[in-house]
């Protein structure tokens, strides 16, 4: 079995490499990523690239259809992952989320690959406090990010036959520790700022909703999608990944971070405007497609977990919304450094491909 997985460098990339290893350990499992986020280590005893049996530095735009000859499944992580980046590289994130999703899923095809996995967002449900919703209900994406999902969502499920098999993953928002840590996801900041400082800032007035997932279990879903037969979901199969007892309010999060980190203090920001994006899920369906890859790793276990990973590390950041751990940071930083266009493209040639 030959497996491709887009994306591989950034925060999931590296929990899903794992458990692929960990589940094929006789595959094939090639990694691809452009490398912006390469360099964002947490730990250092092991390079996540040793688990890969070759790794592409390469841009998922210029993906040549040559390249996914001879793979069987495709693992498309690779993406702009979050609001801030939308917000600021708008533009970009349509052509590398949406435009060169949707050119790689139909290059893959013509190679001959026959699974492709799309790890997609429950974010493009956007404004639904009322009922959870569920695959059927109706999308009302709010952001570039949320857009670029649907969008690519639309034209994968066309592209689906009993020859190619399309699996778009509708994840939760992501949380728990990884080898190369984010700080810009909801519980992640309060766990940092809890850690580095003893508050807690929430710049919301707290009331949003969120469904959460725990990186492993994500990379647990992904485990069970590669193996997914058809006669489970169909050809093309859109599906809300996560569990019914993991929606949050965002203010609950927060005072779950602070029972277990003790004398934190919590910041509401009561004159902040409505944030409209709130949303809660329905997770039946996975429940009744993969009863036996469901969530594991709840909500205590992964603030443990967080604080525990920021200990090792000696986290002390302060000032962590000005770090290599918030995404927006490092791209801003790499463009004004002159590595990186205003497109996102590299403004020198890095190496294609190098052997771990």
């Amino acid at each position: 079995m030959r497996i491709l997985v887009t994306g591989n460098m950034g925060y999931i990339g590296p929990s899903v490499v794992k458990k692929l290893r960990a589940s094929y350990p006789e595959a094939t499992i090639v990694g691809l990523d452009i490398g912006y986020f390469a360099h964002c280590l947490t730990t250092e005893n092991i390079l996540p690239e040793c688990q890969v049996d070759l790794q592409y530095f390469w841009d998922v735009r210029q993906v040549p259809k040559e390249m996914l000859i001879g793979f069987d499944a495709i693992v498309h992580l690779a993406a702009l992952s979050n609001d801030p980046m939308g917000n600021q590289f708008e533009e970009v994130t349509m052509d590398v989320n949406y435009r060169a999703s949707v050119e790689l899923a139909k290059k893959s095809k013509e190679s001959g690959v026959s699974n492709f996995l799309y790890a997609s967002s429950c974010s493009m449900y956007g404004a639904a406090e009322d009922i959870p919703r569920t695959e059927n209900s109706e999308l009302s994406p709010l952001t570039a990010y949320a857009k670029s999902k649907v969008f690519t969502e639309r034209e994968l499920e066309p592209l689906a036959d009993k020859e190619f098999k399309v699996t778009s993953l509708r994840f939760s928002t992501a949380c728990g520790m990884s080898d190369r840590l984010r700080l810009d996801l909801v519980l992640n900041d309060f766990v940092a700022g809890a850690v580095a400082s003893k508050k807690i800032t929430i710049l919301s007035d707290g009331t949003p909703w969120r469904p959460l997932i725990n990186i492993a279990d994500m990379a647990r879903a992904i485990d069970w999608a590669c193996r997914r037969d058809i006669k489970d979901g169909g050809e093309f199969l859109a599906v809300n990944v996560g569990s019914d007892d993991w929606n949050y309010q965002v203010r609950e999060l927060a005072e779950a971070v602070s029972d277990i980190v003790p004398g934190v203090e919590i910041k509401i920001n009561k004159n902040a405007r409505p944030d409209k994006r709130s949303y809660r899920v329905n997770f039946k369906l996975f429940k009744s497609l993969a009863p036996n890859h469901q969530p594991q790793v709840d909500l205590r276990t992964t603030i443990y977990e967080l604080r525990e990973g920021l200990e090792k590390m000696q986290f002390d950041g302060q000032e962590f919304r000005n770090s290599k751990y918030m995404r927006l940071k490092v791209l801003t930083d790499l463009k004004n450094n002159g590595l990186l266009t205003e497109t996102l493209n590299w403004t020198h040639h890095p190496c294609i491909s190098k052997k771990f």
